[in-house]
């Protein structure tokens, strides 16, 4: 696979893909889900509802995390994690935005 030149994109551009590649793939889009439904930060319990191993869980996280989707608290050797909501609404305006300035001039 070749390299990607992300430095040739807007940083806007390089953020909103990488909010994209978490809603890529269904793992990602269900822990977000659940996370989502729950009233509080959760810590362990995402491996047994997603019935993803935890390696994976984790890998996920770290993706969904990266893209700024997540908050965070440390207790102990956990992690908490909560949704982001503030990240979650400036990706819903940047793509709203670019749904918006979309011209439908195509066949």
């Amino acid at each position: 696979m070749g390299a990607s030149k992300l430095d040739i994109y807007s940083e806007e551009t390089n953020q909103m893909a990488m909010v994209a590649k978490v809603f890529a793939h269904p793992a990602r889009i269900a822990i977000l889900q659940y996370i989502s439904k729950q009233e509080s930060c959760i810590c362990n319990d995402i491996v047994d509802e997603i019935g993803l191993s935890q390696p994976t869980i984790s890998q996920h996280l770290q993706v969904i995390n990266k893209a700024g989707l997540l908050k965070g608290n440390f207790e102990g050797k956990s992690i908490c994690y909560c949704i982001n909501i503030d990240r979650l609404q400036e990706f819903q305006k940047q793509l709203n935005t670019f749904f918006e300035s979309t011209k439908s001039n195509c066949c």
